[in-house]
């Protein structure tokens, strides 16, 4: 092997002369005349010792980096500008060596790569260590050999090369990466979390990699010691533990009945009441007894099940809670199992009461943790799921709130959302409005937790895209809307609102469906803006500025129908989010509305309301009341009204510079240009407090930027 010939000294000896020779080289070429003598006097030293010990062979074989001295003699040695040509011709050629075998080196890498990729993990080896025959300092090569010996699961040559490519680079996060899994492989815990730690402070940006692999060491150290606990209960001869190793030996026998094996798993479930017989299950080979026993992969997957197949199929679904419960690695060798992953789909769609509800306990247990999701999501195809737990709406037990609690966590997994668009369309969408549509035939809380988890998983783009282009979808939001008109009870609200919310999302999309139903989606939130609930209130009114300007003729039909006094009595009252929506809806609706400016100008007395809203916090709000000011000041009198009012001060100030956002300095400059035009006697005001020189200032700042 290559570390046999050359010892670890040799290498540090041979970095070190490439330093040297290095400093050498630079002092030689120094226009300091002082450091020029002072390196020419040390190459002359450095040749006469090469020349008393050039017999003698040096045991680093890769790069030497010396000083050539067979191109100068005594002569030579003396001149300093043939003793730096001889050195630059010397570099040269090292430097057309080092190329040479760089290339050769790269070349044998990707053949050690290929082979790996193919899994002919000897050859990889081979390849790699060949190329560090060529460059002994080159770190991929031993990075990607330490990878190969990993697989092959010998770690102590694993470790050897990160620490030979940490000296290569000692910022290398591949090495303390595979370092801290070969340290892991051999129960070293604290050196395996040390590697992941200096991975760390190489590279900050690291924090999700770095907890996942602490994680994995937490994880490996706490099974090893609670198997160390386990076999001590078996070296005591605990009840406890002789109980759990009987039960399974007498599961583990072919050919009895099946009330045979539910009673012993019955007992078994009882058995195991905390981590130490969750343990003792693993270490006595639970889940291989129970996976090979062929009554209980039939009752997994019959179709159809008599009573005692019945009794059965549920006493495995308690027992596998029981053994599963806050046990990480328990949890993940039961999903390692293929008949049990491959039939909670089935299971939780079968239509059996008691069986459904077991199953949703279950995944329960791993929905709750972010380790138990990750499983889930790694051993499972969960396209189906969505669909699947959904229609448990339909549930009038509680089988219905388990399956909502299950979809709320699994959303918060991005590939569970990359999942879910997979079959939206053709599976899950068309549940949802069906669900929609049923109204209060269904159970209205897991309803409304239903219509959240997809406003939620409409952060995903491909997601919002698929359900706002849905008539059907829209059809079904405006349906529950219209039901909830006619007087509703406090669940029938609950979906109310959950509803808003998820139109809220959709409409951030812009399409031909928005566009088509803009009319009823206004119309439903005008309808709502009388109801005895704020937060249903407040969400309509977010929903008409948004819905709005994807149709004049919306706007037109809002104007009709007191949008304007609406907006102005609710903005009166205050709230933020009532804020930020109004004014928005006030400023679409003025826009392209004579008769909304001057209802405005009618509704809000001496502009009571912007003025207030020039001084909010929200720059947003700000940007949009300045712009609704702006539009409105067309109207006879509009300005006349403004006057004694601190409206110049106010839109001077944003204008000016307080404001942040490019655009609410030009709507406060623009409405500052329209109110003067449209009152000259604002005009002196503006002049005391130089304004027309601080406008000027602004707008050039806002233009260059």
């Amino acid at each position: 092997m290559l570390r046999d010939e050359d010892t670890e000294a040799d290498f540090q000896r041979f970095l070190r002369r490439v330093d040297e020779v290095s400093n050498l080289l630079q002092g030689l070429k120094s226009p300091d005349s002082a450091v020029k003598e002072k390196a020419l006097a040390e190459a002359e030293k450095r040749l006469q010792e090469e020349g008393t010990s050039s017999g003698e062979e040096t045991k680093t074989t890769v790069n030497r980096t010396v000083i050539n001295t067979r191109a100068s003699g005594p002569a030579e040695a003396a001149n300093p500008d043939a003793f730096l040509a001889a050195l630059e011709k010397d570099a040269k050629e090292r430097a057309q060596q080092r190329k040479r075998k760089e290339q050769l080196a790269n070349a044998l890498k990707e053949e050690g790569n290929e082979a790996f990729r193919r899994g002919d993990l000897a050859r990889a080896i081979q390849r790699y260590s060949e190329g560090l025959q060529q460059l002994r300092d080159k770190q991929e090569l031993y990075t990607n050999r330490a990878q190969a010996y990993l697989k092959i699961q010998e770690y102590e040559k694993a470790i050897g090369d990160c620490e030979w490519a940490l000296k290569c680079n000692e910022k290398c996060i591949k090495a303390y990466f595979l370092m801290g899994k070969a340290h892991l492989a051999l129960k070293h815990y604290p050196e395996s979390r040390q590697c992941y730690e200096k991975m760390l402070q190489v590279d900050p940006q690291q924090e999700r990699l770095f907890r996942a692999c602490v994680a994995e060491v937490n994880l490996e150290e706490k099974k090893m010691k609670d198997e160390e606990r386990a076999e001590e209960e078996v070296q005591a001869g605990t009840v406890a533990a002789l109980t759990i190793k009987e039960l399974l030996q007498r599961l583990g026998t072919p050919g009895q009945d099946i009330l045979f094996y539910t009673g012993g798993i019955r007992l078994l479930a009882a058995a195991v009441k905390d981590c130490t017989g969750q343990t003792l299950f693993r270490t006595n080979n639970g889940f291989s007894i129970l996976g090979d026993n062929g009554a209980v992969r039939g009752c997994l997957c019959a179709e159809r099940r008599s009573p005692a197949a019945l009794e059965l199929c549920v006493s495995v679904l308690v027992l596998w809670q029981a053994v599963c419960a806050a046990n990480e690695e328990n949890q993940r060798l039961l999903l390692a199992q293929p008949a049990v992953s491959a039939q909670l789909p089935e299971l939780l769609s079968c239509g059996i009461l008691e069986i459904q509800r077991e199953t949703l306990a279950l995944i329960s247990l791993y929905s709750e943790s972010e380790s138990g999701r990750k499983l889930l999501v790694k051993h499972q195809d969960l396209t189906r799921w969505l669909q699947i737990l959904m229609a448990f709406v339909k549930c009038s037990d509680a089988r219905a709130g388990s399956a909502m609690n299950i979809l709320c966590d699994l959303i918060a997994e991005e590939r569970f959302k990359a999942q879910c668009r997979v079959l939206l369309s053709t599976g899950a969408l068309p549940l949802f409005t069906q669900l929609l549509v049923s109204g209060r035939q269904v159970n209205l809380a897991a309803l409304s937790c239903a219509i959240s988890i997809m406003g939620s998983l409409c952060a995903d783009p491909g997601i919002r895209a698929q359900l706002a282009e849905s008539r059907d979808c829209w059809q079904g939001c405006l349906k529950l809307l219209e039901e909830s008109l006619d007087g509703s009870t406090p669940s029938y609200q609950e979906c109310v609102f959950a509803v808003l919310g998820l139109m809220m999302n959709l409409l951030l999309e812009s399409n031909g469906t928005i566009q088509d139903l803009a009319v009823a989606i206004s119309g439903r939130c005008l309808a709502l803006l009388s109801h005895q609930d704020g937060r249903i209130v407040t969400r309509a009114i977010g929903v008409l500025s948004r819905a709005l300007p994807a149709s004049p003729v919306a706007v037109e039909e809002a104007v009709r129908g007191g949008v304007v006094k609406k907006m102005i009595k609710f903005l009166k009252a205050g709230g933020q989010l009532t804020a930020r929506y109004g004014i928005k809806t006030l400023c679409i609706c003025t826009r392209s509305s004579r008769q909304a400016q001057e209802e405005l100008v009618k509704a809000d007395k001496r502009f009571a309301v912007l003025l207030s809203l020039l001084e909010s916090q929200e720059e947003l709000v700000v940007g949009n009341a300045a712009l609704c000011l702006s539009q409105c000041l067309g109207v006879p009198g509009a300005g006349t009204a403004l006057l004694g009012s601190r409206v110049v001060l106010l839109l001077l100030g944003h204008a000016g510079g307080d404001a942040a956002r490019a655009e609410v300095q030009e709507n406060a400059a623009i409405a500052l240009g329209k109110l003067c035009a449209a009152e000259p006697r604002h005009i002196p005001q503006l002049r005391k407090l130089n304004g027309l020189a601080i406008l000027n200032s602004s707008m050039k700042h806002l233009h260059s930027s």
